[in-house]
């Protein structure tokens, strides 16, 4: 019988995500909207399709001798929670998301990349899994490779903690439909910025968790569509440059990898590459 606690299909696909072991690359990218999925493979060497259930769209190649993934999560924390149970399930272990911002710096334009450094854990998809005080902490090998690629293709980028939240209107101190405005939410911005926070985004608060409690890497990178400081708002071609960023992290992710293999390391340090 198949088990309702853990659902598969009978050909051993993952409910949701509609794919099994073998049909992705251990390096997957996660846009949120599943019609990303075909833009982020324009970019690779080789790219296809995999699946495409409900807002689950994935697809896999192969960039510069590397195989690669991509995989859509939907929006917000619990469909992510979702994409991130089920890929780890079929052995990916090493999940970007690449997606949008709004920023809350007044130097962040739109267009510039954030590397999140870690959430604010207010996604609501994380606190079923383990206490508030539990850091969503992005892997610093990750961060590293992120920072590289907007380097190598001349990304303007910031790094910094991400507030990632639960919703898109009041959650992010937008006024709602008639301008419904809570007063809980009035000082909310200035209070991230008093605290450091640069941005705001939907789902890393879940994927950064859920990585340190299963044991895998994951890290963000976004492009800022809007700066809630300046009340800019432009999309442009974001969605094109946060996939070459995560593209181009992932190469380099895995160079690195096989250098700690054949070095025998376990994590990656600055002593890796001395000649």
């Amino acid at each position: 019988m198949l088990d309702a606690s853990k659902p598969t299909s009978e050909a051993g696909k993952q409910y949701h995500i509609d794919c099994s072991k073998g049909d992705l690359s251990r390096y997957v990218l996660l846009p949120g909207d599943p019609f990303r999925v075909p833009i982020i493979g324009s970019y690779w060497d080789s790219c296809q399709e995999i699946s495409h259930h409900r807002e689950y769209r994935s697809a896999t190649g192969e960039y510069r001798g590397v195989a690669i993934s991509a995989c859509s999560t939907g929006i917000g924390g619990p469909s992510t929670e979702i994409a991130v149970n089920e890929l780890a399930v079929i052995r990916c272990d090493t999940l970007i998301r690449v997606g949008t911002a709004g920023g809350l710096r007044p130097d962040i334009a739109c267009g510039d990349m954030i590397i999140s450094t870690g959430s604010v854990r207010f996604d609501g998809s994380s606190g079923h899994y383990v206490w508030p005080e539990y850091p969503a902490i992005a892997n610093y090998e990750v961060v590293m490779a992120l920072i590289e690629a907007c380097e190598v293709l001349g990304f303007t980028y910031h790094l910094g903690v991400t507030a990632s939240v639960s919703s898109f209107y009041a959650g992010q101190a937008r006024p709602s439909f008639h301008d419904y405005f809570p007063s809980s939410k009035r000082h909310l911005i200035e209070d991230l910025i008093a605290a450091g926070v640069v941005n705001f985004e939907m789902e890393s608060g879940t994927l950064f968790t859920l990585a340190g409690l299963f044991g895998l890497r994951a890290g963000m990178v976004c492009a800022a569509n809007a700066n809630r400081i300046t009340n800019e708002w432009k999309v442009g071609d974001n969605e094109e440059n946060v996939a070459r960023v995560g593209t181009e992290a992932v190469r380099i992710l895995a160079g690195w990898d096989q250098k700690k293999t054949e070095s025998n390391r376990k994590y990656l340090s600055p002593s890796l590459f001395r000649d």
